[in-house]
């Protein structure tokens, strides 16, 4: 790869070369940040006529990853509403702060104005009984950090009550989640006191096998949710034909 190459550049070719019918096309992600490196790859939203198709596609382009996320109006709506269920913004993020490739009839601030109006209404909540299974979950996972002994499941474990506390703070808070590199960056936005503990005490333990700050700030975000819940908890099993 060509380092001297300007990834915004690149990023305006590929859609003039591969949409040349696309009405709006946005770039994202650390590029449209101005944070990219030699390997970062392109995010780039592309919005195409009610004839086109909703996708996503990874191609190579002069020697770059390119994240496409192809979609119509209507394919859009639906990826909005999706996201939404889900409680990870993602393109929603990249219409409301990304940088503006294409914009052929005013649709880019159509759009980026309907994402940053779901980024201001925030996830919804989650239901009482899906709280109390991640209490439920998080209670298991924290008596199992406190029995293990050997230090390769006990890394495991603690991944487990990471992500479990992770998803009870955010609920908390209303806020939204993320997965990868994105779940400390959220987590910090939610909460910068027990978010930072949290992964504090994950990187303690990972580095030291020592769980204790981990077990506290999990705790802590437990007590929050309602505290720990073991005996007592009950469901019904619903099957697949019941959920439709």
């Amino acid at each position: 790869m060509n380092m001297h190459v300007d990834p915004i550049d690149q990023a305006r070719r590929i859609v003039r070369e591969q949409f040349p019918d696309a009405l709006v096309a946005v770039l994202g992600g650390s590029t449209a940040l101005g944070r990219a490196t030699a390997s970062s790859d392109l995010d780039i939203v592309v919005l195409v006529g009610d004839d086109g198709e909703t996708c996503r596609e990874t191609l190579r382009f002069e020697g770059r990853v390119v994240e496409l996320f192809i979609h119509t109006r209507a394919g859009l709506a639906e990826l909005f509403a999706v996201d939404l269920a889900a409680r990870r913004p993602v393109l929603q993020v990249i219409y409301a702060t990304g940088l503006v490739l294409l914009d052929r009839d005013g649709g880019a601030a159509r759009v980026r104005a309907l994402a940053e109006a779901d980024l201001r209404q925030g996830p919804p909540a989650l239901d009482a009984d899906t709280v109390e299974t991640k209490r439920y979950g998080l209670t298991d996972a924290l008596d199992d950090l406190g029995d293990a002994t050997d230090p390769v499941e006990r890394v495991a474990v603690a991944g487990v009550v990471l992500a479990g506390a992770a998803d009870l703070l955010f609920d908390h808070h209303r806020a939204w989640t993320g997965v990868g590199k994105w779940l400390p960056r959220r987590l910090l936005e939610a909460d910068g006191t027990l978010g930072a503990a949290l992964l504090d005490g994950h990187l303690r333990l990972c580095a030291t096998g020592d769980p204790q700050a981990l077990t506290g700030a999990a705790s802590a975000v437990l007590d929050l949710a309602g505290g720990p819940l073991r005996e007592g908890y009950r469901r019904l099993w619903r099957s697949t034909a019941d959920r439709r």
